[in-house]
């Protein structure tokens, strides 16, 4: 534990900023596991708009430091290379 009150005042600032990081990539995890799910079923037309919150999301993610922005441009680069592929075998 910590002694000190400034390594107590340390251990504050991380449970907070631990919960708040935490609620950010849920969120991103959450709209890319839904996106990847319809992308699986076949659905176009809902997979485009849950990428849109996919993106947003992962953006707002990076836009925080929760994390890194080559890290978001990555899964974005991997849904939307799933989704195009999709398209085309759709046409």
């Amino acid at each position: 534990m910590a002694n000190t009150k400034s390594a107590k005042k340390r251990i504050r600032q991380t449970v907070k900023r631990q919960a708040n990081n935490r609620r950010y990539l849920a969120g991103a995890r959450t709209y890319v596991k839904k996106t990847r799910a319809l992308i699986e079923e076949g659905n176009v037309t809902e997979a485009e708009e849950a990428l849109k919150l996919a993106s947003s999301t992962l953006d707002k993610a990076a836009r925080k430091g929760v994390i890194h922005k080559g890290n978001a441009a990555r899964r974005k680069g991997r849904i939307m290379a799933a989704l195009a592929k999709l398209r085309a075998s759709k046409a």
